[in-house]
């Protein structure tokens, strides 16, 4: 028993490093990208091709000085980025492992409750820095996050419907002949949107729309702060990719394709911020409620419907 809760705690402690590097080098690539896509070279200066570049950003931020806000709520302002990292990182834990790690038979309700706990870290660091921007720019983040977890919620209940399991090795399990996105593309499509939302990612950026919003809900934060809110943000869409693969991909986590499926979604990310223009604020919540909303319920009920239709046919 004690030899498989150590085993356990380190294999989370090398999940944990491993993401912790992999968002380190996601923001370089990032950086990389958006400069072809704009006709620039990107940070070629540091070291060798500019390798290390995202671990001299990590040092300039954490060595500023922490600026704090004289009338702020100072623990419900510090602990915010630090729980909203905790959350983003403890979602991970419903990584398919063949070995020592919870195996979640119910790993999908559990993403589900982390990412909606996401939403009272954004809150609590808006309301907390006492000021109006921080305040409204939460509250826009807020319902924006809350309306697309709706139909990203139903996207994937649809699939737990079809194969009757809310365990995520049983998603590869049931693709191993044919992925779930060749038949139900417009799903994954609508899926990814969703994602993009969740993570306040471009067309979705309100959250940090700079000039209409002076930078949303983290406008107080600062060196350190700021490092672990995007270092939140970066995770989520690291995860966000390998849910994405588990789900419509073929989810054979124990190869390196499955890995490359999800360098190709985070790249899709990025590929989306270098070319999308920014959504107008009253056609977000358009989307959420009269697009995905209708999509998401009809292919839930279509689902449904067959599964019934399977069973009796048994």
């Amino acid at each position: 028993m004690l030899y498989d809760l150590m085993m356990f705690i380190l294999n989370f402690l090398l999940l944990v490093i491993c993401v912790l590097i992999s968002v380190a080098f996601l923001t370089l690539f990032e950086r990389k990208i958006l400069g072809y896509i704009q006709i620039r070279k990107g940070p070629n200066k540091v070291g060798f091709v500019g390798i290390p570049q995202p671990f001299s950003d990590a040092i300039k931020l954490l060595c500023k000085e922490q600026p704090i806000p004289i009338l702020s709520n100072y623990l419900l302002y510090y602990f915010s980025p630090v729980f909203s990292l905790m959350i983003s990182l403890l979602v991970w834990m419903i990584f398919p492992y063949l070995t020592y790690m919870c195996s979640f038979s119910y790993g999908f309700l559990f993403f589900l409750c982390c990412t909606s706990f996401g939403v009272y870290t954004m809150m609590i660091a808006g309301w907390s820095s006492n000021s109006n921007y921080s305040f409204l720019g939460s509250l826009r983040s807020v319902a924006q996050t809350i309306s697309y977890e709706v139909s990203l919620a139903l996207i994937l209940l649809s699939f737990i419907i079809l194969i009757g399991s809310f365990n995520m090795v049983d998603f590869m399990n049931h693709q191993f002949y044919c992925w779930f996105i060749i038949f139900s593309f417009p799903l994954a499509l609508a899926c990814f949107a969703s994602c993009l939302a969740e993570t306040n990612r471009t067309p979705f950026d309100f959250a940090e729309g700079e000039s209409e919003l002076v930078s949303g809900f983290n406008i107080e934060y600062g060196a350190g702060g700021f490092t672990l809110i995007f270092l939140a943000e970066y995770t989520s869409i690291i995860f966000m990719s390998m849910l994405m693969t588990l789900i419509f991909m073929g989810g054979d986590f124990y190869s390196f394709l499955f890995f490359v499926k999800l360098g190709f979604l985070a790249f899709c990310f990025i590929w989306v911020r270098g070319t999308l223009p920014r959504f107008r604020y009253d056609k977000l919540m358009y989307l959420a409620w009269k697009s995905f909303l209708p999509l998401s319920l009809n292919f839930f009920i279509f689902f449904v419907g067959l599964k019934v239709l399977l069973i009796s046919m048994i």
